[in-house]
């Protein structure tokens, strides 16, 4: 699926930024890499795992295509693809244009008197690729490829995904430097009705995705959207399937009412931090797992 004009003038006007001639790839600022800049805060990911907030890229070369319609999801999904339709851009034409679209993005900083001068100025010049923004990054065909240019251009590479594609995963040419595997259900009924696959045998997909988990060398984290009224319920299922993964971490973060999220979902599937981290505490105590870091402004809770 190629998006249309106006899809991708909507995307643009919210700060995404395309990269590549045929708009499938993106990148966009987050919110913390401005906070940082101008030293009001820094992202969970920096005091968790040390990657620094003003220096991060955050992009995806899958923005049209995911198998999922998560409820919980912020992006618009009427222009979401289950596969791959069309050319495709190549990795280094994707994370050039990346890059330059952040310097451009972030520009403004440099006459900003609240601005850090010394992380503006290092903020053109980004080392991590948050591999994250919006789709499903392993539908892109070159993932592999994406990963190994980023690596040979000394960023390291946090990639998210939904363990949909399990066979793709296997075959990844070179580790990320943090894997992530979204796990947002206990159990089949659940990811259905939340999550809702748009493909067939979507959870025994998640179940391989995560039986792979424990042969990669990199980093390896299980990340719970917690939804309020959703799925924070049978910790027990949670902790049999982490159990089978064996991460090294797993984050318990609350889901947040933003975006077209707020036409599926209710303020009140919004839970409240103490009710994340008591979660996170069940599900801990359950696979032998427990609380070593915490974010209290972004609700998300490191169990290790």
């Amino acid at each position: 699926m190629i998006l249309t004009t106006e899809q991708r003038q909507k995307l643009e006007k919210m700060g995404y930024r395309f990269a590549g001639n045929n708009y499938h790839a993106a990148a966009k600022i987050c919110h913390w890499t401005k906070k940082s800049i101008l030293d009001e805060g820094v992202c969970y990911k920096e005091k968790f795992y040390g990657i620094e907030s003003h220096r991060c890229l955050q992009m995806s070369p899958s923005i049209p295509f995911c198998q999922q319609k998560c409820f919980f999801c912020w992006r618009d999904l009427s222009s979401t693809d289950i596969e791959w339709e069309g050319p495709y851009d190549e990795p280094k034409e994707i994370i050039e244009d990346c890059i330059q679209a952040q310097r451009k993005l972030l520009c403004g900083f440099f006459g900003n008197e609240k601005a850090n001068k010394k992380k503006a100025l290092e903020s053109n010049d980004p080392k991590n690729a948050a591999i994250s923004l919006a789709g499903e990054p392993m539908l892109y065909p070159e993932i592999g490829e994406l990963i190994s240019e980023f690596h040979r251009r000394d960023f390291t590479t946090f990639l998210v995904s939904n363990g949909l594609t399990p066979s793709k995963l296997k075959d990844l040419p070179q580790d990320p430097t943090q894997l992530y595997l979204s796990l947002d259900a206990p159990e089949k009924e659940t990811q259905k009705k939340l999550c809702q696959p748009q493909i067939e045998r979507a959870w025994e997909k998640l179940n391989d995705s995560l039986e792979l988990l424990s042969t990669f060398d990199c980093r390896k984290v299980l990340r719970i959207t917690a939804v309020r009224e959703k799925n924070m319920f049978n910790p027990q299922g949670y902790a049999d399937l982490i159990k089978k993964a064996q991460p090294d971490f797993i984050e318990v973060k609350a889901y947040m009412f933003v975006g077209y999220s707020r036409q599926r979902m209710a303020l009140d599937n919004m839970p409240m931090f103490s009710e994340v981290k008591d979660f996170a505490r069940d599900i801990g105590e359950l696979c032998g797992m427990e609380v070593v870091n915490e974010a209290t402004e972004s609700r998300v809770v490191l169990l290790g």
